[in-house]
């Protein structure tokens, strides 16, 4: 079974969402990380959940959106914001009738799938963050990270595509990633879209989303924190930080592991999913 097995698109909060959907049994809806989407070309790329999709589907029925902007989910008004994707999630579920689904997101994704347990506590069975907690923190230094990486400086205000490329071509791999980028925005919305979807992401990776680790403590659902002991955009510290505040929280750090999705943390997702749902 992979990625390519099912899904479509659903009308949800205004928009055409498109998803990829694999497996059966209790639903689980997984939220792709900044730049990537759905499609399968990102399979070899660790900071892709595609490689990972039959895994998962061999015991849960994955429903995997694209992100508003991203892929084949067009937006077509001004800056998306995180409660808009949060709001896209519910709407989503809603849409396919997913009673109470379990939720994981990594990186960007794992901000969207936190905001979404936050703003709607009761509508999740379970939610896992993997790496995507960095942004509660008003004082971690990632919005500079996004500023200088989608628009060439610190200081940045708006995303420079020009900039964003000239990094990217720098490096052997990331330049293969940037050509798959490119061909996964261009594919979905049209030529030159890759431009559009910075543009768009700018606005929400470079400031505070208005949460903070104190409103980990409304999400009412299980919730697993997934943390590299390597990984140079969610700290430990923060991990515990955030760790703390979680009602009915687990914290797992991943030794030897950065930014990345890898098969431990897909284990430890599975493991997760597995207690709660038997639980329910």
């Amino acid at each position: 079974m992979t990625a390519s097995s099912g899904g479509g698109f659903v009308r949800a909060n205004g928009i055409d969402i498109h998803y990829v959907q694999a497996g059966q049994g209790a639903p689980v809806v997984l939220l792709h990380g900044g730049v990537v989407s759905t499609s399968p070309i990102w399979a070899h790329v660790p900071v892709s959940y595609a490689a990972h999709m039959r895994e998962l589907a061999r015991r849960y029925r994955i429903i995997a959106p694209d992100t508003r902007g991203c892929g084949k989910t067009v937006h077509d008004g001004g800056v998306v914001t995180f409660d808009q994707l949060a709001d896209d999630v519910v709407a989503l579920a809603d849409a396919l009738e997913l009673d109470q689904p379990l939720i994981a997101g990594f990186s960007e994704g794992g901000i969207t799938a936190t905001i979404a347990a936050i703003r709607y506590p009761e509508r999740f069975t379970g939610i896992v963050n993997d790496a995507g907690y960095d942004a509660f923190n008003a004082q971690a230094p990632v919005s500079a990270m996004m500023r200088q990486m989608l628009g060439g400086s610190p200081g940045a205000t708006q995303a420079d595509p020009a900039a964003f490329a000239r990094m990217m071509t720098q490096d052997p791999q990331m330049s293969a990633m940037f050509e798959l980028f490119k061909a996964d925005q261009d594919g979905g919305q049209g030529q030159g879209h890759w431009e559009q979807y910075l543009r768009l992401a700018f606005h929400r990776l470079t400031q505070h989303p208005g949460y903070t680790f104190r409103d980990f403590a409304k999400i009412t659902a299980p919730a697993l924190l997934l943390v590299g002991d390597r990984d140079d955009y969610c700290t430990l510290e923060d991990g515990i930080a955030a760790y703390r505040q979680l009602p009915r929280g687990e914290i797992a750090v991943v030794p030897d592991t950065g930014h990345v999705i890898t098969s431990a943390k897909i284990e430890l997702t599975l493991a997760f999913f597995d207690r709660h749902v038997q639980a329910a």
